[in-house]
């Protein structure tokens, strides 16, 4: 796949088949993972694979508790904010978590991506981009979660046998299957409308006018 295009349709894909990920695919992406930057090369990062359907069965309800709780605090009148002011794109988007929320178990693969020493994320989130960057590459529709590891760790870290003492964190957690929906080029703002020259507010000093990708 061109390079190009895994960068402009590798979006979130939560709607995803029960099929099975093969391990030759999984392979892949956990050795894209390691050949990711880290700070100073410290390579802090394990990962956990859960493919295992009693694993994710176990998994599913502390996912639930924990989306719920983001519902509560952090999300807390996003939903009615959305219906009211009519933004079909945001309850789109809501809609699409709750299938993931709702489906937990039946997505057939997750890799949890844990860390320490690394309190921005700047050492492990680029491992998880290459992760999912190469399961696009091979037909894979991920998505990054964080949820588990801010509202419900120590759940995890108990069910998983991860070890308390040794400073991990979970960083992400990531879904990962064969999309029911399609890829397609990502809907964002103009590059113009986030990004300045040589100082806030500033506009560019070369236009951009993207996307600079196209299907056709």
């Amino acid at each position: 796949m061109d390079l190009s295009e895994a960068l402009y349709t590798t979006r979130a894909m939560r709607r995803v088949a029960p099929d099975p990920v093969p391990s030759e695919v999984v392979a892949k992406m956990l050795d894209a993972a390691v050949r990711a930057p880290s700070g100073g090369n410290s390579q802090n990062w394990r990962m956990v694979v859960v493919d295992d359907p009693e694993v994710r069965g176990l998994l599913g309800p502390i996912y639930r508790d924990a989306y719920a709780q983001l519902q509560e605090t952090a999300y807390k009148g996003r939903r009615d904010a959305a219906r009211d002011s009519g933004d079909e794109g945001a309850l789109r988007v809501m809609r699409s978590s709750d299938w993931l929320a709702e489906n937990f178990e039946q997505v057939p693969l997750w890799i949890l991506f844990l860390t320490r020493n690394d309190p921005s994320g700047a050492s492990i989130y680029p491992a998880v981009w290459s992760a999912m960057l190469a399961g696009r590459g091979e037909g894979v529709g991920t998505c990054l979660t964080t949820i588990l590891g801010i509202f419900e760790a120590q759940k995890v870290f108990d069910l998983l046998q991860i070890p308390t003492d040794k400073g991990w964190s979970l960083a992400a957690a990531v879904s990962c299957g064969y999309p029911l929906g399609r890829w397609g080029l990502a809907e964002r703002a103009p590059v113009e409308d986030v990004s300045f020259s040589n100082g806030w507010g500033r506009a560019l000093d070369f236009p951009v006018g993207g996307p600079l990708w196209s299907e056709e």
